[in-house]
C-alpha cells in the first residue's frame, strides 16, 4: 500500500512539475511576443517621423524639378499607402510599404544629384539632414526589431517552445526585410 501512495505522490509532483515548465515557457514566449511588439512600436515612431518629412522634401524637391513629377506621385503614393497600412495595424503590409518607399526615396536622393540649385537650398539642406538622421534612425531600430523577431521566432521553433507554442496557437513573426530593389546601387546621372 505504502509504495501505491509513493507512486500516486511522484506522478503527482510529476504532472505539477510538467505544469509549471509549461507556464515557464509560455511566459517566456509571452515575454518575447512584447518585446517583438515594442520593437515594432520603435520601429513604427521613427518611420512616422520619416513619413512627417516626406512632404516637406517633396515640395522643396517639386519646386526645382517639375519634370520628375512620376517619382514625386509615387513618394506621396507609397507615404499614403504606409499611412493606410499603419492605420490598420497591419505588420506585414506596413514592413512592405516601408521597404518600397525607403527605395522611392533612395530614388528621389539621385534626382536631386542632378540639380545643383536644390543642394545650395539652405531649406532642402536641412530637411535632407533630417532625413538621413531618420534613415540611420530607422535603421538601427529595424536591426533591434528584427533580433527580437529572431529570438521570439527561435523559441517557438525549439523543443519545448514548439510544444507550447503549438498548444498555444503562437505564430512566427515577420523580419523586416529590404525591397529588392534596394540591392542596387542608384545610378546618379550629371
Amino acid at each position: 500500500m505504502k509504495a501505491v501512495w509513493i507512486g500516486i505522490g511522484g506522478f503527482i509532483a510529476l504532472v505539477v512539475i510538467m505544469f509549471m515548465m509549461f507556464i515557464s515557457i509560455n511566459n517566456g514566449i509571452i515575454d518575447m511576443d512584447e518585446n517583438v511588439n515594442q520593437s515594432w512600436a520603435n520601429v513604427e515612431t521613427v518611420l512616422q517621423r520619416r513619413y512627417d518629412l516626406i512632404p516637406n522634401v517633396v515640395n522643396t524637391v517639386k519646386g526645382f524639378a517639375d519634370h520628375e513629377k512620376e517619382l514625386l506621385t509615387e513618394v506621396t503614393r507609397l507615404r499614403s499607402q504606409w499611412g493606410e497600412a499603419k492605420a490598420s495595424g497591419n505588420t506585414d503590409q506596413s514592413v512592405k510599404t516601408a521597404g518600397m518607399l525607403e527605395s522611392a526615396l533612395g530614388r528621389l536622393m539621385v534626382v536631386v544629384e542632378r540639380y545643383p540649385d536644390i543642394k545650395s537650398n539652405q531649406n532642402f539642406l536641412a530637411l535632407q539632414e533630417e532625413l538621413s538622421g531618420t534613415e540611420n534612425r530607422i535603421s538601427v531600430e529595424r536591426r533591434r526589431y528584427n533580433e527580437s523577431v529572431a529570438a521570439y521566432n527561435k523559441k517557438i521553433r525549439k523543443y519545448p517552445g514548439s510544444f507550447v507554442a503549438g498548444i498555444k496557437g503562437y505564430e512566427q513573426k515577420t523580419p523586416f526585410e529590404a525591397a529588392p530593389q534596394a540591392a542596387a546601387a542608384p545610378v546618379v546621372a550629371f
